[in-house]
């Protein structure tokens, strides 16, 4: 008779003899302590740590893993959780959610500066944001004031990086958050950036953010670091483009955009995924010509995209 433990050792290889091609690279993780005795949850919590999940992603999974089992009625280690349902994130049309933004959002430039983002608007880039670093709250105001009216008269739609009240007063379409951001707001701060009817896109690093970030039900989600960057110190590590796939079927009803050292050769792969937006810094900024840079991106979002709709 087999125990308990053998048949959670051998679902836990059945899990890894389906999925580590797909998640190949990542050194294994210590498994965290397990917080339920069933079988499923404790083989899904193994097999996510060997594959490199950090802990908070692999208990994520391994709920999600344990909830598909008992919808469906049966242990699938071929079947990796990607049903919004068995993560507990909401079901559409969401019960807490910000105003939409079209579901493609195409080239994706983060910028420095108000001058940055009427350039790449006026190249014609659709999607834009202005992330600009100071302490000076006036500065702020003021960059941000400039950047709204640099998009004026042309397609782009602008997003500001962190200064939300300013984003609001100014008339932004939109504000991005980080996880640390988002998780700053008071429940008053997040009601009225909601009420504002700004759009809000929220950083996600894996798949405990993006369960946090689903609960306020954002305009889109931001999904990265896919490869090294950098631009900043990141938290985590890279996260490749196996786990952007799985992040995006899991994702599927949000708008998506993929973010982190992606130039224009990795654009293909990227948009392999589902994703239908791709954020680039270094590719227009640093780029010798950045309008024919921008140019050429556009171009490879357009030979993988549906047409643009905005709302």
């Amino acid at each position: 008779m087999t125990s308990m433990r053998d048949d959670t050792a051998a679902m836990a290889q059945a899990i890894l003899a389906h999925h580590a091609a797909v998640f190949a690279g990542f050194p294994p993780e210590p498994a965290p302590e397990p917080t339920r005795a069933d079988p499923v949850y404790q083989a899904a919590l193994q097999a996510c740590s060997t594959l490199g999940f950090i802990a908070h992603d692999a208990e994520c999974l391994a709920e999600a893993w344990l909830a598909r089992s008992l919808r469906v009625g049966a242990f699938q280690p071929e079947c990796w959780p990607d049903e919004p349902a068995d993560f507990g994130l909401q079901p559409v049309p969401r019960a807490h959610a910000f105003a939409s933004c079209p579901p493609q959002l195409g080239l994706y430039g983060v910028l420095p500066d108000a001058q940055w983002v009427g350039r790449m608007a006026r190249a014609g880039v659709p999607t834009v944001q202005l992330r600009f670093k100071s302490d000076d709250a006036a500065a702020v105001a003021r960059e941000v004031r400039a950047a709204v009216e640099a998009v004026q008269g042309t397609a782009a739609l602008l997003f500001i990086n962190d200064h939300w009240r300013e984003a609001i007063q100014a008339g932004a379409y939109g504000v991005h958050l980080g996880q640390e951001d988002l998780d700053a707001l008071s429940p008053a701060d997040l009601a009225t950036l909601r009420a504002s009817g700004v759009r809000l896109g929220v950083s996600t690093h894996g798949y405990a953010e993006m369960v946090r970030a689903d609960a306020v039900g954002p305009s889109y989600i931001a999904m990265g670091a896919v490869f090294p960057t950098t631009l900043k110190k990141m938290a985590t590590a890279p996260q490749g483009v196996g786990r952007l796939g799985v992040y995006a079927r899991l994702l599927r009803t949000y708008p998506q955009v993929a973010i982190g050292g992606i130039g224009a050769e990795q654009f293909a792969e990227v948009l392999s995924t589902g994703v239908g937006s791709i954020a680039v810094v270094r590719a227009l900024v640093a780029a010798p010509d950045p309008e024919a840079a921008a140019a050429q991106l556009m171009g490879l979002l357009r030979d993988h995209s549906p047409p643009r709709n905005r709302p």
